[in-house]
């Protein structure tokens, strides 16, 4: 899920010490904070992330995918 909300712009907070989606974790678009509770509550109360996020992953089915979730109006 690290990479998919990565790709559709959501801020996420991965309850580890490590990731292999490291290219996530630049301009704060993902956050590691292991499973100690200060450090998740202190990532939950923080703004979403000034920089917009690079286009990393290229596009190929993830718009396709965000077309699709869209259109589901969660």
């Amino acid at each position: 899920m690290q990479k998919e909300a990565y790709m559709l712009g959501v801020p996420c907070i991965t309850l580890r010490e490590n990731t292999e989606w490291v290219e996530t974790l630049h301009n704060g678009w993902n956050v590691l904070t292991g499973t100690e509770s200060s450090k998740i509550h202190a990532r939950i109360n923080t703004d979403k992330p000034a920089i917009k996020q690079r286009d990393i992953f290229g596009h190929g089915a993830s718009v396709r995918i965000r077309e699709i979730l869209d259109d589901q109006h969660f």
